[in-house]
């Protein structure tokens, strides 16, 4: 029988581990553009290169890559911050979530980004974590999470907002709209169903 410290422990653990990988997940990307800075940005090709079958690799690989510490910086928080929540649901929900939101945004760069184009960065993921922690709490009726993605959605609503928007500014608005979509998409898709609730019965 699981007592209250029990649960406690439970959550607290998750919370050291969601932390633990989110923290990695950022010291990796900080590595991966310190290395692309030290080859002369050898790595910058790997990144989406629109309707080329040569480049495919970029389909994966777009969010590990960044164009400067600035680029890399500007991804750093938010994706810290939404991964850290997704996380806290479970670390193989978290990645399952990622690898989706990646596929839909690499794809989809691939095929609508405009041509002569190069595309990389982590904006396409963290707009798909934002969709997906704003939601999730709603397509599961968990009124916990529910809160969560409220807050989440009344601090960076009007950020994720204006990031949809069509510029002429060389942010690849289009990325993130399908990382939205691709977020709240798979909200739905992974919801984890309601839990069964008891069957009252008289004992005789």
């Amino acid at each position: 029988m699981s007592t209250t410290a029990d649960l406690s422990w439970t959550r607290t653990g998750r919370a050291k581990a969601a932390g633990k990988l989110m923290l990695a997940w950022i010291a990796l990307l900080w590595l991966i553009e310190a290395v692309d800075l030290a080859t002369g940005n050898a790595l910058d090709p790997y990144g989406i290169t629109p309707r080329d079958p040569d480049h495919l690799i970029g389909v994966i690989a777009h969010p590990f890559l960044h164009f400067g510490f600035g680029h890399v910086a500007a991804n750093s928080w938010p994706l810290l911050v939404f991964g850290f929540i997704a996380a806290l649901g479970g670390i193989r929900r978290l990645l399952a979530v990622s690898a989706l939101i990646t596929l839909a945004v690499g794809i989809g760069g691939w095929l609508v980004a405009p041509p002569n184009t190069l595309g990389a960065g982590a904006s396409g993921l963290v707009f798909g974590l934002f969709g997906y922690v704003v939601v999730r709490g709603f397509v599961e009726r968990k009124p916990l999470n529910a809160v969560v993605g409220v807050v989440v959605a009344a601090l960076w609503g009007s950020t994720i907002f204006l990031g949809v928007l069509p510029t002429d500014s060389g942010v690849g608005w289009y990325a993130h709209l399908i990382g939205l979509v691709a977020g709240v998409l798979t909200a739905f898709c992974l919801r984890r169903p309601a839990a069964p609730q008891p069957t009252p019965s008289l004992l005789s």
